[in-house]
């Protein structure tokens, strides 16, 4: 659909949805963050999601991309009300997954404010999951300009990315917190390179699949050199994870860099064949 014909009665449904469901989200960010009066995320759950609680957590400064996530997520249910937009196949193939990824997004942060770490990890990974749905719709649609492309692409790639080294980090401390493994034990530094490394090949998976999609990349090495910074600077010190973490993101950016200049080259053969 080129967004030319009339809105249904389920367009607008889903427009609202969207919409009601980013209102959520942003609310329960608020009730995360400690604004409201409550524990901030981090020290929810008896600290378990600190900056210092594992090796492959990031740093505290790292959780600022939160604000660029939300406030490109306000843009998107924004931008699917504008007539151009409202009846578009790009957004009404995204519009519940978008919808079930900010759901789940307001549910990690109350079960985690409730202390069911492991229970975060259910809902995270679910939230990964539908978040790897939403980039193969994005890469499988077409968006209708530039400012579609930053605000829907762009800002469901950066959801991706980040959620990506969440995940890792959240998994990790519920292990730590159930007292499968230790935070700074002999064995830490071992499995924080295989768990960095994990999260390196799925970034290289989102380059390869993704064509070179920057968005993804950026968030992931975001999450990647903070984690990097907590092991060289924070409470809890650690080379081996932090050594990985850097390489792990030059590896990832190099990838993802190649993979978008060998497609620009693809095109531009074509082109002038």
């Amino acid at each position: 659909m080129t967004g030319t014909d009339s809105p249904t009665t389920a367009d607008r449904v889903r427009q609202i949805a969207v919409a009601v469901s980013a209102v959520l989200a942003i609310i329960g960010s608020y009730i995360g963050s400690g604004a409201a009066g409550g524990t901030q995320v981090q020290n929810a759950a008896n600290g378990a999601l600190s900056a210092s609680s594992t090796p492959i957590a990031p740093d505290g400064p790292a959780f600022s991309i939160w604000s660029v996530i939300y406030l490109g997520l306000v843009a998107y249910a924004v931008w699917q009300f504008l007539p151009s937009q409202t009846t578009r196949e790009h957004h009404r193939r995204l519009g519940y997954w978008v919808v079930a990824s900010l759901l789940l997004n307001a549910a990690w942060i109350l079960v985690v404010q409730a202390g069911f770490l492991i229970l975060s990890v259910f809902v995270i990974i679910a939230l990964l999951g539908v978040l790897a749905r939403i980039f193969v719709i994005v890469l499988r649609t077409t968006p209708s300009g530039v400012v579609d492309t930053i605000i829907t692409d762009g800002t469901m790639g950066l959801y991706l990315g980040w959620v990506c080294v969440a995940t890792a980090a959240n998994i990790t401390a519920a292990l730590v917190g159930s007292g499968i493994g230790s935070a700074d034990g002999p064995a830490a530094g071992v499995w924080s390179i295989i768990v960095l490394a994990v999260a390196g090949a799925v970034g290289i998976l989102l380059a390869i699949v993704g064509r070179g999609r920057i968005a993804p990349m950026l968030s992931l090495c975001w999450g990647l050199a903070w984690v990097a910074v907590g092991r060289f600077t924070g409470e809890l010190l650690s080379t081996e994870a932090g050594v990985t973490a850097l390489v792990v993101a030059v590896v990832v950016a190099v990838v993802t860099v190649v993979v978008r200049v060998s497609r620009g080259r693809d095109r531009a053969a074509l082109v002038s064949a």
